[in-house]
């Protein structure tokens, strides 16, 4: 919090802050991890807080750091917030390097950039996730002092070993390590990284085009959880626009009742749809509600409707 504070008040007045709660949040509900310090993460409950408030340690116990942890975070804009499912601190400081994309299937890859680019906070895209790039990325240097470089050695040897990553850790100083971690831009053009490249662009339109995803908003925003389905429901709006978004994080359908607000609602995405590499879309193209409706979640999906004006019905 202090970096956000005035500096009169002994802060540091930074304009936002990155926040790892987000991550550790959806991280958990992707790959079932809890080691390290996702131990203190679990469930749909930490994710949903995330989206209403930001940080999910408000004073809570961190199991991890054996103390209670955090402050309040609900009066900070949302515009202040930086949320990512992947970055170079999250992915470089793993034992191999390994991102998101050697983790979980093609269809958990699209559910985690939609609940990045969806939320009302700033999205970061760490190079290469918008189309799954497969090379690692993995902590290197280029010391010249024989002391600093056993020293780096050492120093990751000991943090990685609260974590209990499996494979043997990638040399940091060797050059080899900094060669594995090179892009291959050409990928964005092929196969399911073109679908996956394809549907950032298409998520990145929405976000733009539908006001209520454009407005970075804590307070124009509802958020209900459904831990035994394993969704969250995410509604936002502002005067011109009304949207839905239906985030399910289980490798099963799911059907559930959802509170819809009254009136006709149009699908703008699943990323079960074939379009996407999907195996086709449970959830009915239109929606007419008084108050709540049925819906059939496909695994791994997200599902986004926005509300028909009345000259569109």
């Amino acid at each position: 919090m202090r970096v956000l504070i005035p500096r009169e008040a002994g802060g540091l007045e930074l304009d936002a802050i990155w926040n790892d709660d987000f991550h550790h949040s959806l991280h958990v509900l992707l790959t079932g991890e809890q080691n390290g310090y996702y131990q203190d993460f679990s469930g749909i409950g930490d994710l949903a807080r995330s989206f209403r408030k930001g940080f999910v340690h408000e004073g809570r116990y961190s199991k991890y750091r054996q103390r209670h942890h955090g402050t309040s975070s609900q009066l900070i804009s949302a515009h202040r917030f930086v949320v990512f499912s992947q970055n170079h601190d999250q992915v470089g400081n793993r034992g191999v390097g390994d991102r998101l994309a050697q983790l979980v299937s093609f269809e958990q890859l699209k559910l985690a950039a939609a609940t990045v680019l969806f939320s009302p906070n700033v999205p970061l895209l760490f190079m290469g996730e918008e189309y799954g790039e497969p090379a690692p990325f993995s902590y290197f240097v280029s010391h010249g002092d024989p002391a600093l470089i056993e020293s780096v050695r050492a120093g990751r040897r000991t943090y990685l070993a609260r974590f209990q990553w499996g494979g043997e850790m990638a040399d940091p100083q060797d050059e080899r390590t900094f060669l594995r971690s090179t892009l291959n831009w050409q990928l964005r053009a092929e196969g399911h990284h073109r679908l996956l490249w394809n549907f950032h662009q298409e998520l990145l339109r929405l976000r733009r085009d539908l006001p209520a995803l454009a407005r970075l908003d804590k307070d124009a925003l509802e958020v209900i959880e459904f831990e035994d389905a394993k969704v969250i429901f995410v509604r936002r709006w502002n005067a011109s626009s009304h949207i839905l978004t239906v985030l399910h994080f289980d490798e099963e359908p799911s059907q559930l009742e959802l509170p819809v607000p009254a009136g006709s609602w149009q699908r703008k995405l699943d990323s079960a749809d074939p379009r996407w590499g999907g195996r086709g879309t449970q959830a009915p193209d239109a929606l007419v509600s008084r108050g709540e409706v049925q819906m059939t979640l496909s695994p791994w999906a997200v599902v986004l409707y926005a509300q028909m004006l009345p000259d569109e019905t």
